[in-house]
């Protein structure tokens, strides 16, 4: 009942006899002019094959400017070879990014070439150009596939779908399987609302909907492999849900409060392998707001690449019950994390890793650990506050405790000073650690060489 709904398939052997496979999508009928850029022509093989034509998705990024970049996607095992062609300009500089891959690139003229041997999620930036790059989005092959008609499966297959006329939304039931196969593009967003084991799965597109995924007053609802593009508000809005997996989710936005995935007392949370440029903080972790009340805890984020072009890479404790004793976010766990860019004028709401904590909230337990951080344009590193914003509050936060830095680096010009501070004696910022911090390269021995700004109502702030 399983099966790839389209590909193309090239096999070839190396030398110790392993196989590669490349996966190509089919190009949805009826949008190849809307979602198209031609700031880059790329292909992709197998080692030795015939160089197969990717289609280049428009994808809209960074709010104050409103740019287009382009994207591609794939999906492979073994090796792959993949030739970007410039077609505006000339080539006088190629960077890849994340930086930590590695990934080395040959130039000839204005053809770019580079040969992957695992799944990759890139940014191939030309001439220092950050707004218009290439996204490169190379994926391992799919595990699961689904045809239309299989028991407890809502199937979406290549080409357009919409909601029934009046409608913005597909509502998803118990038990259900939602796939998405490779060239489906659905303009709605996915609703689970009182609802348990439900499953999105597959290399479709949710584009411009509403919100990308909404989930509420739910249990056991996993995402795995989707694009979302350009959605008006959050790409994933969690409230009072239990249980939720996300895993190799990729999302673009520009529009205000296009945030990427925001939970609102949502706990038993795995989060792994995504991709997320967003308009608004990347990752927000909270209590209490709007319709969900309860506490938020045990976090599991890794294998995450961060690019908020503006506000927050990751933000926690701001919203929370200021009405009731107040509530707990704790046990929330971040490794093996890019940030790519922080960039937020505005000194409320800067901070690649921020704990901006008010409305009765108390943050404890909290890790981060194997963070790079490549660039701030505008911000601050670290962030740790108890405080009472008066825009988005009603009162102070309880305090933060238990939080420790590892292994953290950042390369790059200096950002505004990180700040840890209280609110007053009975709301305390207590036991930080920081655990190996480097800068441009070099290891960091105490707060102010850090520039680390240690405010009032702290306490156990050590530097190791």
């Amino acid at each position: 009942m399983k099966k790839i709904l389209f590909s193309v398939c090239l096999f070839c052997a190396c030398a110790e006899g392993f196989s590669h496979k490349l996966d190509i999508y089919p190009v949805p009928q009826g949008i190849v002019y809307s979602m198209h850029c031609d700031d880059f022509t790329v292909q992709a093989r197998t080692p030795g094959g015939e160089w197969q034509d990717l289609y280049e998705y428009k994808v809209q990024v960074d709010a104050d400017t409103r740019s287009e970049a382009s994207m591609v996607q794939f999906d492979f095992e073994g090796t792959v070879e993949v030739k970007v062609k410039v077609n505006n300009g000339l080539v006088n500089g190629v960077k890849i990014r994340p930086l930590n891959r590695d990934i080395r690139h040959v130039q000839k003229d204005n053809v770019i070439y580079l040969t992957l041997d695992r799944p990759a999620k890139l940014s191939l930036e030309v001439n220092g150009d950050r707004l218009h790059n290439l996204h490169i989005f190379a994926n391992g092959t799919e595990k699961e596939t689904y045809r239309e008609g299989d028991a407890n499966v809502m199937y979406f297959g290549a080409g357009m779908h919409k909601p029934a006329e009046g409608n913005n939304s597909f509502t998803v039931p118990s038990n259900t399987v939602v796939y998405l196969a490779p060239g489906a593009v659905v303009q709605g967003k996915f609703v689970c609302d009182r609802v348990e084991n439900v499953r999105f799965l597959g290399r479709g597109f949710l584009l411009e909907p509403q919100r990308g995924f909404e989930i509420t007053f739910s249990k056991n609802i996993e995402i795995d492999g989707i694009t979302v593009i350009n959605p008006q508000h959050y790409t994933v809005y969690g409230g009072q849900t239990a249980g939720l997996k996300v895993n190799n989710l990729k999302s673009f936005s520009n529009k205000g409060w296009s945030d990427g995935i925001d939970l609102m007392s949502c706990s038993d949370v795995s989060i792994n392998d995504i991709f997320m440029r967003n308009s608004d903080d990347c990752i927000a972790i909270y209590g209490h707001r709007w319709d969900y009340y309860g506490d938020a805890r045990n976090y599991v984020v890794r294998n995450a690449i961060l690019w908020a072009d503006i506000a927050h890479p990751v933000n926690i404790g701001l919203h929370g019950n200021a009405d009731g004793d107040g509530e707990t976010v704790e046990n929330l766990h971040f490794s093996d994390m890019d940030i790519l860019e922080h960039d937020e004028d505005d000194r409320n709401y800067q901070g690649c890793m921020a704990l901006t904590v008010s409305d009765k909230n108390l943050v404890k337990d909290v890790t981060f650990e194997n963070v790079r951080v490549e660039n701030i344009q505008e911000g601050q590193l670290f962030s740790l506050r108890v405080l009472y914003n008066e825009k988005y509050s009603a009162a102070p936060g309880r305090g933060i405790r238990n939080v420790t830095f590892r292994n953290i680096s950042y390369c790059g010009e200096d950002g505004n000073p990180s700040i840890i501070e209280g609110y007053d004696e009975q709301r305390q910022i207590e036991n930080v650690l920081f655990d190996g911090i480097y800068i441009n390269n070099k290891k960091i021995n105490t707060l102010p060489e850090a520039g680390i700004k240690v405010g009032n109502f702290t306490k156990g702030i050590i530097m190791k």
